[in-house]
């Protein structure tokens, strides 16, 4: 398979307005504007990111203009596409300290050393534009459209409060698309109303033909859309150890989605996985592969095989590993509540994340399952905490 017609297949759900004709357009030798966008409401990107990354990549290597825009301004209403209720508005600065990570997560996959690919954030323009401007670019749309989306529609019919600001967000991201002079936008399937303001503003004001290519979404963790909220994210600055134990949690089902959406493997590569699956092979054992494949991209073959002989230590042998970090707690504190010491050690980034664990029974200290949130601990000289299947952490006592 040619990359074009990679691009034009692997992994997507819909092209508007034609596949042939983007197919044409990109056969002809024009270098085009593509762009994809990320709303920094949260710190990190998933490997459900990776996808349209992994197709900026190979536009980029095509030889086309490649935008990574940061929705910095965007974020500021935040985009509502996929929720059943309106984004907590964050701050400037909250947004600012997101989007400080993003450029250093996604160049993991996309290389920002090619001179035809650029990182933009959107408030460049979008903050310049008057009162004027705007309702001059709402004159384009229908609120009726807007109201009529799906989330929409039931919010409003449930009488839940829907922003008037959120109307907007479309708008505005029509307008990068606008501003850039964007030939293909690429995104999500949730993302393709928005997409489609893009193509308004361009034939409107430009009378020019532009592309959605909408991705499929990689399923997460727990069966449903991957997402920076749900906590079912396989996320790109995970550790490989981490990384392989989530890759190893998916169903099973889901293996040959994983290695077509979630891998740099050739499509005769993923093939060679449904043969292995078809021909009964232990789904564990080619789960494995998927693994080392997918935390090798990200670490390194050696770090992978490291962390696919922890996994099968730890979890397949239920070993305790021989190397297990430290962390030294004040000799005058003997008693801590699990809440607590899950916090001090970073094995849970908050409070909400502790509750989870230890009610989903992923806790233990010495071996007993620990199911009290605010349970007291008494730590005499030393205990092993085990978080999951796969985090194990020495507990001392300084």
């Amino acid at each position: 398979m040619d990359k074009i017609e990679e691009i034009l297949t692997r992994g997507v759900a819909n092209i508007i307005p034609d596949k042939n004709k983007l197919r044409e357009l990109l056969k002809s030798g024009k270098k085009l504007n593509i762009y994809l966008g990320i709303d920094p409401t949260a710190i990190k990107i998933h490997l459900g990111h990776a996808v349209p990354l992994r197709k900026l990549q190979a536009f980029a290597e095509l030889g086309h203009n490649i935008s990574f825009l940061i929705g910095d301004f965007t974020a500021l209403i935040g985009d509502t596409s996929d929720k059943d209720s309106e984004r907590p508005v964050l701050t400037t600065e909250q947004i600012e300290e997101n989007f400080q990570t993003y450029k250093k997560q996604a160049s993991k996959i996309l290389d920002f050393n090619l001179k035809n690919v650029k990182v933009v954030h959107n408030s460049e323009w979008l903050k310049k534009l008057n009162f004027e401007d705007i309702i001059k670019l709402c004159q384009h749309f229908s609120f009726g459209d807007f109201a009529s989306r799906e989330l929409i529609a039931k919010r409003l019919k449930n009488k839940t409060h829907v922003g008037l600001h959120e109307a907007l967000y479309p708008v505005m991201q029509g307008y990068d698309s606008y501003f850039m002079n964007t030939d293909i936008q690429l995104g999500g399937t949730d993302q393709t109303f928005n997409m489609q303001a893009g193509r308004v503003l361009q034939k409107d004001l430009r009378n020019k033909e532009s592309f959605v290519l909408a991705n499929e979404f990689l399923i997460g963790t727990d069966g449903k859309k991957m997402s920076k909220t749900g906590g079912n994210a396989i996320w790109i600055d995970d550790d490989a150890n981490t990384m392989f134990g989530k890759v190893m949690a998916i169903n099973d089902d889901l293996i040959i989605q994983y290695a077509l959406l979630g891998t740099r493997l050739s499509i005769e590569e993923v093939n060679e996985f449904q043969k292995r699956l078809t021909a009964n092979e232990n789904p564990r054992d080619i789960k494995k592969d998927l693994a080392l494949e997918i935390v090798s991209e990200f670490y390194g073959e050696k770090t992978a095989l490291a962390a696919k002989g922890l996994f099968e230590k730890t979890v397949q042998k239920k070993e305790i590993p021989d190397e297990i970090p430290i962390f030294k707690l004040d000799k005058t504190n003997k008693l801590i509540t699990i809440t607590d010491l899950l916090l001090s050690t970073q094995m849970a980034e908050s409070r909400s994340e502790a509750k989870r664990l230890i009610e989903q029974g992923g806790v233990e200290l010495d071996g007993e399952k620990i199911t009290e949130i605010n349970k007291d601990l008494e730590i005499n000289d030393e205990a092993i905490l085990k978080v999951g299947k796969r985090k194990y952490l020495k507990i001392v006592h300084s």
